[in-house]
């Protein structure tokens, strides 16, 4: 097993937090940091902010100079081999005379996949790899799940009431939660690659699906499930252009608005028995696509199928301490499950007051 010193696991930890500023940017490219320093002495640091443009290294590299000659790089992720839309930083960085390389984890993309690592050792350069591995691994959960699993880490918001309810039993729902639990979903909005609903949310709450409380260099694209083409064209999602929406119809529907904006396009899917968009179906053709983290806004119907089919990745619950009674609209609309009394299945990842609200973390057990 690899020793590290305390400075390369500090100097790593610092280019973690780099590569964490890029959250909201880098989709479908990971989240990737650079530190390049000597010794304990940082020279230069780098993120990548947004596909197509340089990467981490280049960035690190760019602000390094001649300081880099005989340094060491510490990276998120194992620097590229291949040329896409940018050069291939492993070559940068022996260009750069980069004397050591310290990488979180190797990149499980097959254009990289150990080349890059193998690219630097031939030029006679210090490669170790798997230092906060873990922590490098959550924070591209998007990323690796469309590479590893061919389909996208998906993330289920749900605001309710203290007795489970998202709404009342006409429908109406502004604002179960307060105004800072509000605010935190537009970041979730933000962190991810698209919002999914369904066309009983379109119907039902004419949503937006965005991210307004604060400038976003890359707004989510809005996803909504729609079999039987049912979207009406003056809703949010068609009029407002600032965010990309996708429309999924059924595979055998033939959309009834052909003339639709710019930013907005179809995609078919097969569907279940129901006549429902089939979510083993969909998944990987999102993946494909090149969605990596999904957040889930939708209704007890949909939400409840992402669950029973075992989809979901990660719940985050924000709860308002209200009660709307038993005729209000659940969150959930499940089975009753016997084995839940001896099998907890979910992990309280954390808990967190957010103003009045509690905002809960819950993450799936034995996932991969």
């Amino acid at each position: 097993m690899t020793a590290f010193s305390t400075t390369d696991t500090r100097l790593m930890q610092t280019a973690l937090d780099l590569a964490w500023q890029g959250r909201f940017s880098t989709s479908p490219n990971p989240r990737v940091g650079c530190v390049i320093a000597h010794g304990g002495q940082i020279v230069s640091e780098g993120f990548h902010l947004r596909a197509g443009e340089p990467h981490a290294e280049v960035h690190a590299l760019r602000q390094a100079g001649t300081h880099a000659q005989g340094a060491t790089a510490y990276v998120t992720l194992e620097p590229c081999s291949h040329t896409g839309r940018t050069g291939p930083c492993a070559q940068a960085l022996i260009n750069a005379g980069i004397r050591r390389v310290v990488a979180a984890m190797q990149d499980p993309n097959p254009l990289v996949g150990g080349q890059g690592f193998a690219m630097l050792r031939a030029a006679g350069i210090e490669v170790q790899s798997g230092l906060l591995e873990t922590e490098a691994r959550a924070l591209n959960r998007g990323f690796l799940s469309r590479i590893e699993r061919d389909r996208p880490f998906v993330r289920l918001k749900v605001a309710a009431s203290l007795d489970g309810k998202t709404a009342l039993s006409d429908g109406r729902s502004q604002w179960i939660t307060g105004a800072e639990a509000r605010h935190d979903v537009q970041i979730l909005r933000a962190e991810s690659c698209a919002v999914l609903t369904g066309i009983g949310t379109i119907l039902a709450d004419n949503p937006r699906l965005n991210v307004r409380a604060f400038a976003a260099l890359r707004q989510p694209t809005r996803i909504v499930l729609d079999s039987h083409a049912r979207t009406p064209p003056g809703s949010h999602i068609i009029q407002d252009s600032g965010s990309p929406t996708v429309l999924v119809h059924a595979s055998t529907t033939r959309p009834k608005h052909t003339a639709l904006p710019p930013h907005v396009s179809h995609l078919s899917a097969p569907t279940d028995a129901d006549g429902r968009i089939h979510l083993p179906a969909l998944l990987p053709l999102l993946a494909q696509q090149g969605y990596g983290e999904i957040l889930v806004e939708a209704g007890g119907t949909l939400n409840s199928a992402f669950l029973e089919q075992d989809w979901v990745d990660e719940i985050v619950l924000y709860q308002a301490p209200k009660i709307l009674g038993h005729t209000g609209q659940s969150a959930f609309r499940l089975p009753e499950n016997p084995q839940a009394l001896n099998e907890a299945g979910w992990h309280s990842h954390s808990v967190s007051p957010l103003g009045n609200d509690i905002k809960w973390v819950l993450t799936r057990l034995n996932r991969p």
